[in-house]
């Protein structure tokens, strides 16, 4: 049986590679691309053809389509595996241990390298982000704050596939704080990322993966997995 040959990209996947650069022209300005029709006319497709592209870059987290508001850009790539997890991984327990592996093979490098390349700016969020989780008011609060901190401490490390897989693993990483900060409160994660900023303000990546091991590590008990 001859081999098939690579078929060229559909009319579709066209549509999709273009709008994914229109997508990226607009990184940092309105995030609005121009209505269904006006896309059509410029492409030179049918509407169905562009609703169709939408709807995989929409699939793909990389649009969102709302009445009322178009189609809007967004950076939600994390989106398709975030809704997957409790699926792929029914137990409540190993989501939490599997989990646990992935920041263990995750955070250190990415506060390794972010003592290596965080900005002056990046570093201000960091210290911003800290003030804010010592006053939080309630575990529900402290929870959202401390996955910030980990979410810019990824951003900091100047590699973007950190920051997406931490996104993606957002679900799962809020129940992990309910059940660690749920069961000792936020001080020992206030404790924790003092070291791990003082690290990376420091530019000292050997301290940051150190303090990063220790904090996953008490973590880890503090959830209960031993």
């Amino acid at each position: 049986m001859a081999l098939s040959q690579t078929q060229p990209p559909s009319l579709v996947e066209q549509v999709c590679d273009q709008l994914a650069e229109k997508i990226t022209q607009l990184s940092g300005q309105s995030g609005v691309l121009p209505a269904e029709r006006r896309l059509a006319e410029e492409l030179g497709v049918s509407r169905s053809v562009i609703r169709e592209a939408v709807k995989r870059l929409e699939l793909q987290g990389l649009l969102e389509v709302k009445r009322g508001s178009g189609i809007r850009v967004v950076d939600q790539l994390h989106r398709p595996l975030n809704g997957s997890l409790s699926l792929l991984i029914p137990d409540a327990e190993e989501r939490l241990r599997q989990l646990h592996e992935t920041r263990i093979a995750l955070e250190p490098e990415a506060a390794r390298l972010a003592a290596l390349r965080a900005t002056p700016e990046q570093m201000a969020l960091l210290e911003e982000i800290q003030a804010r989780l010592k006053k939080a008011k309630t575990n529900t609060e402290a929870i959202a704050i401390d996955l910030e901190f980990h979410r810019a401490l990824a951003e900091a490390s100047g590699n973007r596939m950190f920051r997406l897989i931490l996104d993606s693993m957002g679900e799962i990483s809020r129940e992990s704080r309910q059940r660690s900060i749920g069961r000792v409160g936020k001080d020992a994660a206030i404790q924790h990322h003092g070291r791990i900023i003082d690290a990376v303000k420091n530019g000292d990546p050997a301290a940051a993966v150190e303090a990063m091991q220790f904090h996953l590590g008490e973590a880890r008990k503090d959830m209960g997995l031993g």
